[in-house]
C-alpha cells in the first residue's frame, strides 16, 4: 500500500519493501526492519521512520482509545463508539469489524489491528471528517509485532485475560506478559479489577469490577429481558439498562461506560442515558431466531464458550461448533470439555480448518470430553447445523459458535461463502436479508 504525502522530497511511503521506487520513501517499523536491503535494491527514495512521519497524520489532533483482552475488545470497542456517537461526538472505530466512521462503514473487516501504516492512514482519514477519538481493538500479536509503535493512547483498556494464540505466544505465560505489556506506562488506564492475571503501572490507573472494590463498581444487577445495573462511582450511584443478554456483557458495559466517563466531560447520568441505544454486535449473542430459538456467537476461546453457554444456562442447550485450523491446538479439549458440561447435546463440526485435516481437529476437542454419550460429529457444518435442528424440541435452544458474523469458511487458502445466521434461515426457510 503506497500512501501520498503532498509537500515532502519523495511522492510516497510504503511499509513494503517491494512497493519502494525512486518516488517512494521506505517506512522502517518493527516488523519490516528485515527489509531495509531489499527497500535499496529496489531504489527506495529513501528510508523514514515511523515516528517521522506521525504528525503528518495527525496522530495528535485525535484522542485514542486502545481495547486489548481475550473476550471482549469488539463488543467494548463498539459499545463506545456508539455512546460517544450518542452523545454527539464525531468518532471513528477500527477492529475486527472493520473501519467505521460517523456511523458508515468506511472498510470492511480485516485484521483485528492493522499493520502501524494502515492504522496511521485510518487515522488520517479520522482526523479528516472531523473526529475528535479513534477507538481501536489492539491484539496480542499486534502488541508483540509493535504494531501500535508511534501510537499516544488517551486511555488503554484491559477486558481480561484468558487462554488464546497460543500457537503463536507458545506458553500461556508468555501470552499473559505480552497483553500485560500494554499497560506498563504511565498512560490513562483502565483495568479489570476482576481479573487476577491483570498486572500494570499503578500511574493513572483506574479500574472497573463487580466482584472487587473499583473505582466503577456494579453495585446490583439483572439479567432479566437483557441487562440492567447500578454503578458506583465514589458518591455517584446511577442506573442503566441495556438489550445486551448474559453476564459477560455486564463487563463489556462497565467497560464501556467507565471510558466514556474518563475521556469525555459528560456526567456518568448522560453516559447512562445512552446505553439502551446500544443493540450490541452483530454475531455475537445473535439471535437468529425466536421460535425455534437458535443463537450464534463468535466464541472460540475456552472461557468466550463458557461465558456464552452459562449465560444460557436455565436453557437446555444444542451446541454446535468446531476449532479454527493451524491455531492453538491446546485450547481445542477445554473447548470441548467446556461444551459437554454445560450442553445436553454437542455436535462437533468443522469451523475454519485452513491447512488443517477437520478430522484431526476434532479428535483434538474430543480429548477433553470423558462422556461421549450426548456428543456427536459431523464434519460438514450445514449438515451439522441442520442435525441440530432436526434434533430441537420446543424448549432447547441451538447455540452455534465459533464464526459469529463472518460470511466465508477458509479452507486451505481459499474462502468459501458460509455464514451461519444465513445457513439457519435457509434451513428452516426464513426470509433471507
Amino acid at each position: 500500500m503506497k500512501i501520498e504525502l503532498p509537500n515532502q522530497a519523495y511522492k510516497y511511503i510504503t511499509e513494503n519493501s517491494k512497493e519502494c521506487d525512486a518516488e517512494t520513501a521506505f517506512v522502517l517499523t518493527h516488523q519490516n526492519s528485515d527489509y531495509v536491503e531489499d527497500a535499496k535494491k529496489n531504489n527506495a527514495h529513501s528510508i523514514v521512520k515511523i515516528e517521522d512521519i506521525a504528525e503528518f497524520f495527525g496522530i495528535d489532533q485525535i484522542k485514542i482509545i486502545g481495547i486489548t483482552g481475550t473476550n471482549g475488545k469488539t463488543t467494548t470497542a463498539s459499545a463506545i463508539y456508539s455512546f460517544l456517537l450518542d452523545l454527539g461526538y464525531k468518532t471513528a472505530m477500527q477492529g475486527t469489524r472493520g473501519l467505521f466512521m460517523n456511523d458508515e462503514r468506511c472498510e470492511g473487516k480485516t485484521l483485528t489491528t492493522p499493520s502501524v501504516l494502515n492504522t496511521y492512514k485510518h487515522i488520517y482519514q479520522a482526523v479528516s471528517t472531523g473526529c475528535e477519538y479513534f477507538v481501536m481493538e489492539v491484539s496480542s500479536h499486534a502488541i508483540a509485532q509493535k504494531r501500535i509503535e508511534g501510537l499516544s493512547f488517551a486511555l488503554k483498556i484491559l477486558t481480561n485475560i484468558t487462554q488464546d494464540h497460543l500457537d503463536y505466544h507458545k506458553t500461556l505465560e508468555e501470552y499473559i506478559y505480552v497483553k500485560n505489556s500494554f499497560f506498563q506506562d504511565e498512560s490513562k488506564k483502565l483495568i479489570n479489577k476482576d481479573e487476577p492475571k491483570a498486572s500494570f503501572n499503578f500511574k493513572n490507573a483506574y479500574t472497573y469490577g463487580i466482584e472487587n472494590p473499583a473505582t466503577y463498581r456494579l453495585m446490583a444487577y439483572s439479567l432479566n429481558d437483557g441487562s440492567s445495573g447500578i454503578i458506583q462511582h465514589f458518591q455517584e450511584i446511577v442506573p442503566f439498562t441495556a438489550s445486551l443478554h448474559g453476564f459477560f456483557n455486564l463487563y463489556n458495559l462497565m467497560a464501556a461506560i467507565s471510558a466514556t466517563h474518563l475521556i469525555t466531560d459528560k456526567s456518568l447520568e448522560e453516559i447512562a442515558d445512552v446505553v439502551d441505544n446500544f443493540a450490541g454486535v452483530s454475531g455475537r449473542m445473535e439471535q437468529v431466531c425466536a421460535a425455534p430459538n437458535v443463537i450464534v456467537d463468535f466464541a472460540h476461546t475456552p472461557d468466550g464458550m463458557a461465558q456464552v453457554l452459562n449465560a444460557l444456562k436455565e436453557k437446555e442447550l444444542i451446541v454446535v461448533f468446531g476449532a479454527g485450523g493451524d491455531r492453538d491446538r491446546k485450547k481445542r479439549p477445554l473447548m470441548g470439555r467446556v461444551a459437554a458440561s454445560l450442553a445436553k447435546k454437542v455436535i462437533v463440526t468443522s469451523d475454519n480448518p485452513r491447512h488443517e485435516d477437520p478430522q484431526t481437529i476434532v479428535e483434538d476437542i474430543l480429548e477433553g470430553i470423558q462422556e461421549k454419550s450426548n456428543i456427536m460429529v459431523e464434519l460438514n457444518r450445514k449438515k451439522a447445523i441442520q442435525m441440530a435442528l432436526d434434533m430441537q424440541e420446543e424448549d432447547d435452544v441451538v447455540v452455534i459458535l465459533g464464526k459469529g458474523d463472518e460470511t466465508d469458511q477458509i479452507i486451505y487458502d481459499e474462502k468459501f461463502p458460509f455464514d451461519d445466521r444465513e445457513v439457519v434461515k435457509e434451513l428452516l426457510n426464513l426470509e433471507q436479508k
